[in-house]
């Protein structure tokens, strides 16, 4: 479907250094920000759910807890402030 929007010309030369950079032409750099901005506001949580144990079972991470102890350890506990 086709559109007319009033863009100011500031924006305009943005969205063309945008498109030039990425080497895309400014009608697909347009179409990439509707559907960024539709996302955005929308009321849909499935990328919770497509995320959550994404971290599950790697090794090579640590424990969180244990890397926040070993951050503060040197810190002056808040009773002794």
């Amino acid at each position: 479907m086709r559109i007319l929007a009033d863009i100011p010309d500031d924006d305009i030369e943005k969205l063309d250094a945008l498109a030039a950079k990425t080497k895309r032409s400014r009608a697909a750099t347009i179409r990439d920000a509707i559907k960024l901005y539709l996302v955005q506001k929308s009321d849909n949580k499935d990328w919770i759910e497509r995320g959550y144990g994404y971290w599950a079972g790697r090794e090579d991470i640590g424990d969180a807890v244990e890397y926040q102890r070993a951050m503060r350890e040197d810190r002056t506990p808040y009773e002794e402030l």
